[in-house]
């Protein structure tokens, strides 16, 4: 496949507000553990050597956001770049992201890793574990279909899963669980692949809540890497207190 050997490149939408979580400010730019979210995603993949530069997108207007987070970082080990393609919802952010680094150059065959940066917990071996396997899948299975390149981080479920009765208020049954897996990220797919099909479920109003789902829509088939526990997405109260005290036993 044209895709196996090419670069990899991490796509990080942070343009959302974070509204559950309540604060005056964007969640993945508020100081957790010691510092802001976003810096956590940020350290795992300059950290990881399978991955070639970092995107940021962030919301038109975030000049004093980006002047900040660049001064953390005056001398970044790989390409560092951050663009105002912040949209209404995540997955146009993503899709503006994706257009705006064709635009720029980056070739429609490159692979790009997307992340939310409201899941600090990552680590660079994560990232490399999704790298390593979904390119050793790609090889083995000699695709001759893009559709069928990619994959993601995902965990087993481990809980009792139900299924409510229409006001959700009462259990009508027990599903299955044996097949159900979590989707976390990053989710790898080839930069044009991954564009395309966002670009047509979003034109089409379809409920996308991934990268995987724009795939699946399309007929693909994305390869489940387990993930880790650490690696949940912050979005209540809850979950920060949480993450904190993940973070700071980690440190």
């Amino acid at each position: 496949m044209a895709t196996l050997n090419k670069p990899c490149h991490a796509v990080l939408p942070s343009a959302g507000m974070g509204v559950r979580l309540g604060g005056d400010q964007p969640k993945q730019f508020r100081h957790l553990a010691g510092k802001p979210m976003l810096l956590y995603a940020l350290d795992a993949f300059f950290a990881c050597p399978e991955v070639n530069s970092v995107w940021i997108g962030m919301s038109p207007g975030s000049n004093p956001l980006i002047h900040d987070l660049k001064s953390r970082y005056p001398n970044p080990v790989k390409r560092f770049e951050f663009l105002e393609t912040g949209g209404p919802t995540r997955q146009q952010t993503v899709l503006n992201t994706l257009a705006a680094m064709l635009d720029l150059g980056v070739d429609p065959h490159d692979w790009v890793l997307v992340h939310d940066a409201a899941r600090p917990g990552i680590t660079p071996e994560l990232i490399a574990r999704l790298i390593t396997l979904v390119k050793a899948q790609e090889q083995a299975e000699n695709h001759h279909q893009a559709l069928q390149s990619g994959g993601l981080l995902a965990m087993p479920v481990a809980d009792t899963m139900k299924e409510t009765t229409h006001d959700a208020m009462r259990a009508k049954t027990t599903i299955d669980r044996s097949r159900l897996w979590q989707a976390q990220t990053p989710q790898m797919f080839p930069l044009k692949v991954l564009h395309d099909a966002l670009s047509q479920a979003i034109e089409a109003g379809a409920n996308i809540t991934d990268e995987a789902s724009a795939i699946e829509r399309l007929g693909g088939q994305p390869l489940l890497v387990e993930g880790a526990t650490r690696n949940f997405k912050v979005t209540h109260p809850a979950d920060w207190e949480l993450m904190e005290l993940v973070l700071s036993e980690r440190r």
